[in-house]
């Protein structure tokens, strides 16, 4: 039977995961393309995390494809102890 409550939460750590790369304190506002998040993440479907992080308004993604993380993103990285 397919578990529900396990996908749920490797949806979660995918995202986090993606919030962390648009937060990466040795990168000064980094900015990354979907593909190359996907092969970071090791995701054949790196738009489900960034589909949910964009609905968030935790990141933004430019006319060409590219996103980085909004202030509320890195302010949230920030509350659980991810530096800036």
């Amino acid at each position: 039977m397919h578990d529900e409550t396990n996908d749920l939460r490797a949806f979660d750590v995918m995202e986090r995961d993606v919030l962390y790369l648009l937060t990466d304190p040795d990168d000064n506002e980094p900015i990354w393309s979907v593909e190359d998040i996907g092969r970071e993440i090791e995701s054949t479907e790196p738009m489900t995390p960034v589909r949910g992080l964009l609905r968030g308004g935790l990141m933004h993604r430019t006319s060409d494809g590219f996103v980085f993380a909004t202030r509320a993103g890195v302010r949230a990285a920030q509350l659980v102890d991810r530096a800036i």
